[in-house]
């Protein structure tokens, strides 16, 4: 501080201190010390104040010393504050609200929760002057309840922010893919004042793939998002050339260094990177989950970076110094994504792979991998970036993978007669149209179940009341709780068929059943999603199960439940593909991406 603003500190401190430092001049001056970046200095004037002055107002310069802590991180003096502001007030909306983010940022979910449930039942509608921290506490509402896996509540709160306000677009998206996620058909339902066109453009990336097979639309889907979220504007720290290191730098980016599907699919990939030729970097802002896959992908890595406590331009920054060739972004829009760091163009040839099944629409992205089945060149335009095909599969697979001692049927809630079909893909991939053709199956095979993931309670009485709503007995669908990957794996091999969703056909979960010999029966169409179960089957030799319509998949589905040898034929291919094919062939997928990359550094996008 220069000797006049040390003067006019010293001043304000002594006037607070003898209680003649008026409330509009003491936060007046506290919030400008705030944004002259000395916020230490706000909370001590805050603190004389209080120390020394008992008026009617203590409880709004409390909040301001709350906001000030806050504002550095002194979470606890800040809950503090706002608390001595409620004591003294307690009609006072702001802490309250207030409170309830800094109890979601101490991970106090349900401290959180009550917060903003006494800010929504206690604010009343008539109440102009807190408006907006009620249309805003039902919106926490509804957020936090999704994370806490609480769907119910969540969708009730958000129904209410509609009601007082459909335009919303991204109270809207929530409340769109928590339908999907509970099996509320159809998701799309009139919402007053909400016209289908704004409903349509508030659906995410990634609920759209799993609501329309037209790559058009998720294409459409991936741009709002670009246009909305991220900041394309941001000038580039590489320039586009070579580094000439003697080993090529390939960096890879994610949230899902853990046990994680991406992660069971890569792990071995890094592993098996050819150490003469690559440096290999791992760059993260995953959960420190403790499990054995983390500790291998850490282990897979020359570098491995958290990048947990860098903001955007920091991480970027560090991923340029590094001098990374090629930056490989393993999650596109899905959850926890950070495109600004790719925004900002850290390495000359940028990739997306495996984390979002469909375009990401980000100018700074250059390729994805696919292959020729997965996104045919015809309808490559649907792709913002270009294609890096391989040879044989797009996706990479981990040999690793080891499967427990399989468990009986009947320890599993299976009947210990008759035909099982599963399909444990998450809840919302089902649609009502799918869903059709499977009640279809079931009513054709006497005696058959259908296996399920037991995603959530609302989902699973949901699809129980759909079944009866087509004529099917709601307990012939057994619902299965999530299980180690190994225990998983066990599982799919009691099964006898596996029915595979659509538009949005099942991934990781579908490499996991044919490595567990399971036998996958596929609906194809046009965009990337509805195409991964078909690559996989084509890979594995096994073109005929994959389907292209309803009518001809309930067939082929009932087919095979209905001549067991066929199914013996089946799994007999898969132990073959298992053994030599190249689905599983991980050091001969190594090798092709090796080698196109390779090729992508002497000619950088």
């Amino acid at each position: 501080m220069t000797n006049h603003a040390e003067t006019e500190y010293a001043s304000r401190i002594s006037a607070a201190w003898r209680g003649s430092l008026a409330l509009g001049e003491l936060i007046d001056y506290g919030n400008l010390l705030s944004d002259a970046g000395k916020p230490e200095l706000a909370i001590v004037l805050f603190q004389t104040w209080l120390d020394h002055n008992e008026t009617q107002f203590n409880h709004l310069v409390l909040f301001n010393l709350g906001a000030t802590c806050n504002l550095i991180g002194r979470l606890d003096d800040a809950k503090h504050a706002y608390r001595r502001a409620i004591e003294l007030s307690p009609s006072f909306v702001q802490p309250h609200f207030n409170l309830g983010m800094i109890h979601e940022r101490l991970k106090q979910p349900q401290s959180a929760l009550a917060e903003w449930l006494w800010v929504a039942h206690t604010v009343s509608p008539r109440d102009e002057a807190n408006a907006g921290l009620r249309l805003m506490a039902m919106k926490n509402l509804g957020r936090l309840y999704e994370a806490e896996r609480q769907f119910g509540d969540a969708l009730d709160w958000l129904g209410k922010c509609l009601a007082v306000d459909p335009n919303q677009p991204d109270v809207l998206q929530h409340w769109i893919f928590l339908r999907a996620k509970t099996c509320e058909w159809p998701v799309y339902i009139p919402v007053p004042g909400v016209s289908p066109e704004l409903m349509r453009d508030s659906t995410s990336a990634l609920a759209m793939i799993s609501q329309s097979d037209d790559p058009d639309a998720q294409l459409a889907a991936a741009v709002r998002y670009v246009e909305e979220k991220v900041d394309a504007s941001l000038p580039a720290l590489s320039d586009g050339g070579g580094y000439g290191h003697r080993k090529l730098r390939i960096g890879y980016l994610s949230s899902d260094f853990c046990l994680h599907p991406v992660s069971m699919l890569t792990v071995e990939m890094f592993e098996l990177h050819d150490r003469e030729r690559f440096e290999v970097f791992g760059y993260c802002w995953s959960p420190e989950d403790g499990t054995p896959l983390r500790d291998r992908v850490i282990a897979s890595m020359d570098h491995f970076e958290r990048i947990n406590q860098l903001d955007d331009d920091a991480a970027a920054r560090l991923i340029r110094a590094h001098e990374i060739d090629i930056l490989v972004d393993l999650h596109g829009q899905t959850f926890g994504a950070r495109p600004n760091i790719l925004a900002a163009r850290p390495a000359p040839v940028q990739i997306t792979y495996l984390g979002l099944p469909a375009t990401t629409a980000f100018p700074f992205i250059d390729y994805v991998i696919a292959d020729r089945y997965l996104i045919p060149e015809t309808l490559a335009h649907c792709y913002t970036e270009k294609m890096l095909y391989m040879p044989d599969v797009y996706q990479v697979s981990d040999r690793q993978r080891v499967i427990a001692q399989a468990p009986s049927r009947e320890s599993c809630g299976l009947p210990g007669q008759g035909f099982v079909f599963c399909s444990f893909n998450n809840n919302y991939k089902f649609n009502p149209e799918m869903f059709d053709t499977w009640m279809n199956i079931l009513k054709r095979v006497p005696g058959s179940v259908l296996w399920l993931l037991a995603d959530n309670r609302w989902a699973e009485a949901n699809l129980r009341k759909e079944a009866a709503a087509r004529g099917v007995d709601g307990q012939r669908l057994v619902f299965a709780p999530r299980a180690a990957p190994d225990v998983f794996l066990a599982r799919l091999g009691i099964a006898d068929l596996f029915l595979d969703s659509f538009p949005f056909n099942a991934g990781t979960t579908a490499n996991d059943a044919l490595w567990a010999g399971l036998p996958l029966l596929t609906c194809s169409g046009r965009a990337f999603a509805s195409r991964m179960a078909g690559a996989l089957l084509t890979a594995a030799g096994l073109a005929e199960l994959t389907t292209t319509n309803f009518s001809d998949y309930e067939e082929k589905a009932v087919a095979l439940a209905s001549t067991p040898h066929a199914l013996e034929q089946v799994r007999a291919v898969l132990r073959s593909a298992k053994e030599s094919g190249p689905l599983f062939d991980t050091p001969r997928f190594v090798r092709n991406l090796e080698e196109r990359l390779w090729q992508l550094a002497d000619m950088p996008a």
